[in-house]
């Protein structure tokens, strides 16, 4: 069986069980045996009405049948071992349904994070510096941010960093709409290019993605 520390195999779970069925077995025949004689059980009297050894049944087969299944007190015996046995199958299977459980849940957090990531957009740039009191600033946008979309511009048309620039010459006071992707989430943004203490009129960085 698996030491302390070890996780239990199924294999180990099955040899366990297979135990099981066998002691059950024998307990099974040890009861068969003492009813077939004359229904003495585990506790019927092996004397007859005189105190002497009863002649209609085989007094050591009883004996032997009787102190197989029970032993004597606190000694063990086939109900103790089954007993002992049954604890120990309940608990590796306990154990086993728990790394399953685990595994389950691990599984399905992959799969919800696989999913998430299958459908995000791709993005075509980064944004590398955010100056503080920035139009950028102000709008949130943050650091690390990947950009999906930047007004009209998008992973299908972005050639280089010169279609930014023109979309924010162009919109020069007016609201862009700005999605990027930000710790495995879409975030949307309003950002209005102007005139700030700063140079430019977004106050931020943006580097391309290499693709």
């Amino acid at each position: 069986m698996a030491g302390p520390g070890r996780p239990v195999t199924v294999a180990e779970v099955q040899q366990l069980v297979r135990r099981k069925d066998e002691l059950e077995a024998q307990i099974r025949a040890c009861y068969q045996l003492l009813e077939d004689q004359k229904g003495v059980g585990t506790d019927g009297p092996l004397v007859d009405a005189e105190g002497f050894p009863r002649a209609d049944i085989d007094l050591y087969q009883v004996r032997t049948a009787r102190h197989s299944i029970a032993c004597e007190r606190g000694r063990g015996g086939l109900q103790n071992d089954h007993k002992a046995l049954m604890k120990q199958v309940e608990e590796a299977l306990h154990q086993l349904h728990a790394r399953d459980k685990e595994k389950h849940a691990r599984d399905e957090a992959e799969a919800r994070a696989e999913a998430v990531s299958q459908s995000l957009p791709s993005a075509f740039a980064r944004v590398n510096a955010v100056t503080p009191e920035s139009p950028a600033s102000t709008s949130g946008l943050q650091v690390d941010d990947e950009i999906v979309e930047f007004g009209s511009v998008n992973v299908h048309n972005f050639k280089n960093l010169q279609n930014i620039a023109t979309v924010v010459q162009h919109s020069e006071g007016r609201p862009l709409s700005v999605t990027v992707i930000r710790n495995g989430k879409k975030v949307h943004l309003g950002l209005t290019p102007k005139r700030w203490a700063g140079k430019g009129l977004l106050g931020c960085n943006i580097i391309p993605l290499q693709r």
